[in-house]
């Protein structure tokens, strides 16, 4: 029944091998996209430890200092004495000692202390940890949790649960008594992971569907007659993008509509239990970022699917095309894993600005943007994409008025034969 097994194994290992965009997508992309994604949250790991805790001491007892220098031991720390909270805020204090935490010591937090340890084991203190939450990400409440931890390590080393912990964020420069950035980061989570998931599946799928549809054409050879026939060569580029337009306005409209059920699901079942209230905080899109964000979707995805009717131009099958646009899913796979679960805000500069750069890293940005109401950011990454676009339009435009739409994926395999004899 094997007869031939091993020849045909062979052969089709041999064929497997050589083919250099196989070689890509299942060991280059894995062997960069996996250590990049680890050198990303190992900075931000390094960032949250290396960062600046800056420390508002209103009690200046011994107890408070002895606190202060436990906590120096581990962090850096900034102390700044009879200050308030919003102060903090309203004098931009975070951004001057570049933090996004702080903690506050309270008035009689050494005398509590005192009394606990000679043995009134009813006093206890509580200190405050302020986080800024940022957006959201699993990675962005790093810092309000390790200064947690430290307090709690404080604890064991003086007395059990003598100093409580009490947690509030600052959400737009206002200060939130009473929630968690952690508790807030996973329950802003979910958004974080569906909408990248949605679009990097609907900008996948999409660039396949333009893909195939060029190169069955070419395939099947009907291209070559369309070419010659009295239709203007940019009407051609035209007539298939116009309907690459539709495709991608129904998707940003069914995106949107998928979105905004999932963010109001997403309110309505946080327990009463938690004291979070999303809409409350300013922590829905409104009508003008849902407008924002779904332009974004449109434009990315119609840059995407520009880009595949570009490339599928260059196959000569269908097989082809589908290995081409193979090379683009790296620019959509890495920033939409990675801004599942980092905060843009916390990724070192270098990275941020390649994230940037990559245009379909936008439609994630903007999503957590417009909830931070920052339509700066929004705004920037439409106008790049649209430009992005506009460039991938001048160059289809160029290419489909010379015969290199029909004979560049040829001359490739010419050029690659004669390399090959030359070689040998």
């Amino acid at each position: 029944m094997l007869k031939g097994f091993t020849t045909v194994f062979i052969k089709e290992l041999k064929e497997l091998i050589r083919d250099p965009k196989i070689l890509v997508s299942m060991i280059l992309i894995p062997l960069i996209m996996l250590p990049v994604m680890g050198y990303a949250v190992n900075s931000v790991e390094d960032q949250s430890q290396n960062s600046t805790l800056m420390i508002l001491n209103n009690d200046h007892g011994d107890w408070s200092q002895q606190f202060i220098d436990y906590l120096s031991l581990a962090m850096n720390v900034q102390v700044l004495t009879d200050i308030s909270p919003q102060q903090v805020i309203d004098q931009n204090l975070l951004t001057e000692y570049d933090s996004t935490q702080f903690l506050e010591i309270p008035q009689g937090f050494s005398q509590n202390m005192t009394l606990h340890i000679n043995g009134d084991y009813t006093i206890t203190t509580n200190v405050n940890i302020y986080g800024v939450f940022q957006g959201g990400g699993m990675f962005s409440d790093l810092g309000s949790t390790e200064v947690a931890a430290y307090v709690n390590a404080f604890n064991r080393a003086v007395a059990p649960d003598t100093v409580l912990t009490s947690h509030s964020t600052i959400i737009k420069d206002q200060v939130q008594e009473g929630i968690d950035p952690a508790s807030l980061s996973m329950l802003m989570l979910s958004q974080s992971i569906a909408l990248p998931m949605t679009v990097m599946i609907m900008i996948i799928s999409s660039m396949q569907i333009a893909a195939t549809s060029v190169a069955m054409e070419k395939e099947e050879k009907t291209l070559e007659t369309l070419l010659t026939s009295p239709v203007d060569r940019f009407a051609i580029l035209m007539g298939k993008v116009a309907s690459t337009v539709i495709v991608a306005g129904i998707a940003a409209v069914t995106v949107l509509i998928g979105y905004s059920y999932m963010i109001g699901s997403v309110t309505m079942g946080i327990p009463d239990t938690v004291n979070v209230d999303l809409v409350a905080l300013g922590l829905v899109p409104s009508t003008f970022g849902y407008i924002l964000l779904g332009i974004s979707l449109f434009v990315t995805l119609l840059s995407a699917l520009a880009l595949a009717v570009v490339m599928s131009t260059f196959s000569e099958n269908v097989r082809g095309a589908q290995a081409l646009i193979g090379y683009i899913y790296p620019l959509i796979l890495i920033p939409s894993i990675a801004l599942m679960y980092i905060d843009l805000n916390n990724l070192p500069i270098a990275i941020k600005a390649i994230l940037y750069a990559i245009p379909f890293s936008h439609p994630m940005i903007a999503s957590k943007a417009v909830i931070m109401g920052n339509y700066t950011t929004v705004l920037f990454g439409i106008v790049y994409v649209t430009i992005f676009t506009i460039v991938i339009m001048y160059f289809a435009s160029k290419l489909f008025s010379t015969e290199k739409i029909l004979t560049a994926k040829l001359m490739l395999k010419r050029e690659t034969k004669k390399k090959y004899n030359d070689t040998n």
